[in-house]
């Protein structure tokens, strides 16, 4: 028994014909609508982001100055060395 060839039930679409996308079938206003839904959200994440690095960066002064007032750890940081003061 020889083997059948099976063909394709759908033929190829020719080069010309794109296949529908999406965004050809939505609504041009729905499309506008997510864009800017889009550019909210990643303009609020920025600012997250910046929110969040501000306060990582007060914490660490505030530990900074916490610090220099502690004589404990400026005994340790200094050198030991003092000779060099004399």
């Amino acid at each position: 028994m020889a083997k059948k060839k099976w063909q394709n039930a759908a033929p190829a679409p020719s080069a010309g014909e794109k296949p529908a996308t999406l965004k050809d079938m939505l609504n041009p206003d729905i499309v506008n609508k997510l864009k800017s839904q889009a550019d909210a959200m990643k303009a609020e994440e920025a600012q997250r982001k910046e929110e969040a690095r501000k306060q990582a960066e007060e914490a660490r002064k505030a530990e900074e100055k916490r610090l220099e007032n502690d004589f404990e750890h400026l005994l340790n940081k200094s050198s030991l060395d003092w000779r060099k003061h004399k």
